[in-house]
């Protein structure tokens, strides 16, 4: 299954933009608390997934899709080491958002699904043009 793209890196860049505003709306008070626990998870390895479509133009979907879920679960794993050096990074705010801060199980999900959303769309995208 050969689903090679030519993806366009000022459009891709400006969708990485876009779901970074997203995610950092997505923690904030407007967002019903039913998805607030799963939804900058979701977004987050959708970022990864665009962002490594950007960085490996020539990848097919489901190499990228299996990259940045591959990441996102090993960042999540990376939650339960706990060495002063990394909790340091974690205690500021960008530190924190990048690495997280604790380990749930739940994370692991809905970092797939973002993998495969963006996956999904774009296999989508790619036979619409």
């Amino acid at each position: 299954m050969n689903h090679q793209i030519n993806r366009n890196r000022i459009q891709y860049f400006l969708l990485i933009l876009f779901i970074i505003a997203i995610g950092l709306f997505s923690r904030t008070k407007f967002i019903p608390s039913i998805i607030y626990p799963y939804l900058g998870d979701y977004l987050y390895c959708l970022m990864f997934y665009v962002l490594f479509g950007v960085l490996f133009p020539k990848k097919e979907p489901i190499s990228i899709a299996l990259l940045s879920i591959g990441l996102c679960f090993f960042i999540e794993i990376l939650q339960l080491y706990k060495a002063d050096w990394i909790l340091a990074i974690r205690s500021y705010r960008l530190g924190g958002l990048i690495l997280g801060h604790g380990f749930l199980w739940s994370d692991l999900l809905s970092y797939t699904l973002g993998g495969i959303t963006g996956f999904v769309l774009e296999l989508f995208c790619m036979k619409k043009g």
